[in-house]
């Protein structure tokens, strides 16, 4: 799973992960007593991808390191795909001439289908620092 940011329209990929799990351990520290302590306190980094007042769990995952140097190139942004818990598959809406006019359809938690997912694997690894 890449997390992908969009700078001047522009799409990157800021780190290759994989989930190990969603449970709760010992490294997550200790579950927050009130609204304002930190929900995940062993994992500032990813702490945004627990959504822990949503019914998720703490998230572990092996990443490459975070990077906002890997452009995602526009013929290949045009051509990634997604699919949903139904099976469908969708393309990235607003992509034109290789730049992302609107970024709402990169917004949230999505599934990249496996062609696309190694399309971005590569990227990732054609471009170590």
């Amino acid at each position: 799973m890449p997390a992908l940011h969009v700078n001047r329209r522009e799409v990157f990929v800021v780190s290759r992960m994989r989930v190990v799990d969603v449970e709760r351990r010992d490294c997550c520290g200790i579950a927050p007593a009130a609204w304002e302590d930190p929900a995940y306190p062993g994992h500032g980094d990813w702490s945004m991808l627990g959504a822990d007042g949503c019914g998720a769990e703490a998230v572990h995952v092996d990443a490459t390191p975070v990077r906002f140097d890997v452009a995602v190139p526009g013929d290949l942004l045009a051509s990634l795909a997604w699919r949903n818990r139904r099976g469908q598959t969708r393309g990235l809406k607003y992509v034109v001439d290789g730049r992302l006019q609107r970024s709402v359809g990169l917004q949230g938690f999505y599934r990249l289908t496996s062609e696309s997912a190694d399309e971005l694997a590569e990227l990732v690894d054609g471009t170590a620092p």
